[in-house]
């Protein structure tokens, strides 16, 4: 009997091993919002990281134990800004590519509680008197996350923020205050 489990639990583990290895080796997440400023506004709000906190969903609130530091230049390709303990676990965003009023492509490195590398890419498209603004993060899927997307969908969850971000980012270009991180996070 106790073989026969065994070998019941064999097949079952090589068959979801089996299924979360077709799962894409890939990811691509992308929202996008028309946003009431011109595209010069918008890229700085990008290129910039001090700004780029601004509006950013995945802000963390100043908090004991969380530390937060630029490098590099102030702003463009080697700007660079660290995060540290709390919620969000250890990371970096350090900017690539930056065309002014057009792209800024983002490295994302994730050190805590997970690694990962992956990019974000900012499109910007001057749309009736203001932006459209196209966010996409994309990277490689490990086999960690492979096995998350079979219980939770990363687009949906990230989505959601995305498209908070981008509504913080058109409430600060147009001079209003975005909404709290902690209501960013609950929306």
């Amino acid at each position: 009997m106790a073989i026969k489990l065994a070998i019941a639990a064999l097949v079952l583990v090589a068959a979801l091993g089996a299924f979360v290895a077709t799962r894409p080796d890939h990811f691509r997440i992308e929202r996008n919002a028309h946003v009431a400023a011109p595209p010069a506004t918008v890229f700085a709000l990008i290129n910039d990281l001090h700004r780029f906190d601004t509006w950013n969903p995945f802000r963390s609130e100043p908090a004991p134990g969380v530390t937060k530091s630029w490098d590099g230049p102030n702003e463009g390709p080697g700007a660079s800004f660290s995060y540290a303990g709390g919620e969000s676990g250890d990371g970096r965003l350090t900017i690539l590519e930056s065309q002014p009023g057009e792209r800024v492509v983002i490295k994302l490195e994730f050190f805590k509680p997970f690694e990962a590398t992956n990019q974000a890419i900012f499109t910007l498209t001057p749309e009736n008197g203001g932006t459209r603004v196209s966010w996409a993060m994309e990277g490689e899927n490990t086999l960690m996350g492979k096995v998350m997307s079979l219980v939770v969908n990363m687009d949906t969850m990230l989505g959601k923020n995305f498209e908070q971000g981008l509504a913080n980012m058109d409430a600060i270009a147009r001079g209003a205050a975005p909404a709290s991180g902690a209501s960013a996070q609950a929306r």
